[in-house]
């Protein structure tokens, strides 16, 4: 039994509770947050004795062994370091960090203290992902990759009003970029390793971060095409374009209604049969791997987060969005 102790009490968390609490080894054990009412009402909500409001208590705690980290992506790195040295397991919400620097610092940590550290993109551990990665020997060669993932956030509405939430504050390092964009991304670089080029534009809003984007990378052999948005909705799936055909996907973030159009007019579709709340294949594998004394794992290895996090930066470069994390 691996018990979990969980940073962060927004409806991230209490979606990748549902998620490993499908699992006979999973227990939830401890809720950490800045002020014990939260923490208390959290807790509460899952028949939890153990709530922490500071986070070295929370780390040297003998109540649990490993931490899933859904704060705002400025203090993922902060928090993870003081985690894993105290000897915890750690699972960081996407994107790892705020910039490469910190992701290379919890990774350095990680090694240190021989602890399990990986980021928390599910995409790439469901079933229909390791189907799409099998099948593009069959389309190929690959060609294109179009990543479209465009939800339009219901801050978006307050911030219009005048109020700024957390997903759209620089000092949090967020943005569209951040948190939507990174599931665009991470995938490519799965499939594809890191790229030659990037190129970035986007929408910038008032606050210092950008409301929606695009960033264009390049290959020695293809091209890659990635839209985000969190004042847009979309309905484009997205697509990996290959010369006897294609990969369509509908819902890119699950993976889901996912179909190859063949260029001679045949259609297959993809379906491995997925949980509905596919945050519990990240959990599974991320207990595998401390299970197995991995510190590294297999899937979302640190590479692909290093390669993610260097495309982000760049892509920020390029739109001009500044981190106060940056800076340090």
């Amino acid at each position: 039994m691996i018990r979990f102790g969980v940073i962060g009490t927004n409806w991230i968390t209490d979606r990748f509770i549902d998620g490993a609490s499908k699992l006979d080894n999973f227990q939830l054990n401890a809720v950490y947050s800045r002020t014990e009412e939260k923490a208390t009402e959290f807790a509460s909500k899952y028949n939890v004795e153990h709530t922490y409001t500071d986070l070295n208590e929370l780390a040297s705690s003998e109540n649990i062994d490993a931490v899933y980290i859904a704060s705002p992506t400025a203090l993922h790195s902060e928090y993870a370091i003081a985690c894993m040295q105290g000897g915890k397991h750690v699972i960081v919400e996407k994107p790892f960090a705020s910039n490469e620097q910190e992701v290379q610092a919890m990774i350095d940590t990680a090694k240190q203290t021989n602890v399990t550290l990986m980021e928390a993109m599910k995409t790439t551990h469901v079933p229909n992902f390791k189907l799409i990665q099998e099948k593009l020997d069959e389309i190929g060669p690959v060609r294109r990759f179009v990543a479209n993932f465009c939800q339009y956030s219901s801050r978006y509405d307050k911030y219009k009003e005048g109020i700024v939430l957390n997903a759209f504050k620089p000092d949090l390092s967020n943005g569209s970029l951040m948190d939507i964009g990174v599931y665009c991304i991470y995938p490519m670089v799965a499939l594809f390793g890191g790229p030659d080029r990037v190129k970035a534009t986007a929408y910038l809003l008032e606050s210092g971060v950008d409301g929606e984007g695009t960033v264009t990378v390049d290959y020695p052999s293809l091209n890659g095409v990635c839209m985000f948005s969190k004042i847009t909705n979309s309905s484009i799936p997205s697509e990996i374009q290959g010369e006897k055909g294609s990969i369509v996907i509908g819902k890119f973030s699950d993976m889901s209604d996912v179909k190859i159009l063949y260029k001679d007019g045949s259609e297959e579709i993809l379906d491995a049969g997925q949980e509905e709340n596919t945050m519990y294949y990240e959990a599974k594998s991320f207990i595998e791997s401390i299970e197995n004394n991995e510190i590294e794992n297999k899937v979302n290895t640190w590479e692909n987060s290093l390669e993610t996090i260097r495309v982000l930066d760049q892509a920020r470069k390029e739109i001009g969005v500044v981190f106060p994390a940056d800076k340090k």
